[in-house]
């Protein structure tokens, strides 16, 4: 049965897997879910990420970040805009989450982007995710 909401089922993938400390999650690929794994990537919540070919459906395989006390390196993972219920924001809307410790995750006309970044550059777009 297809989800309602991929980008949740990926978060929430993430999540278990980091409550039960694996190494590697492997999610459905998409375009969006690839741009997210590279959002993570690049503000340094996951390892690594690549793309598993497969006969039907390529494969998302997220290698997950761990600290030296083994703690995970992403606390909370929240999704915000969800099918039923949209949020958009405007660029002097962007939320500082945790303060400027956490990262917001933006859906813009340039990509998906950091709130940080698309701050920077002028952007508003629908918010996706809150990460810290």
């Amino acid at each position: 049965m297809p989800s309602t909401d991929p980008i949740a089922d990926m978060l929430t993938s993430i999540r278990n897997a980091l409550m039960a400390r694996h190494r590697r999650v492997d999610v459905p690929s998409s375009r969006m879910k690839l741009a997210i794994a590279e959002v993570l990537k690049s503000e340094r919540y996951i390892e690594n990420f690549k793309i598993v070919p497969d006969q039907k459906h390529d494969t998302l395989r997220i290698y997950l970040r761990y600290n030296v006390n083994e703690k995970p390196m992403i606390r909370t993972l929240k999704r915000i805009s969800t099918p039923g219920r949209r949020v958009y924001v405007k660029r002097d809307e962007i939320p500082r989450v945790l303060g400027g410790l956490g990262t917001a995750i933006l859906s813009t006309p340039d990509g998906i982007l950091t709130g940080q970044e698309a701050s920077r550059r002028g952007l508003g777009g629908e918010l996706v995710a809150e990460i810290w």
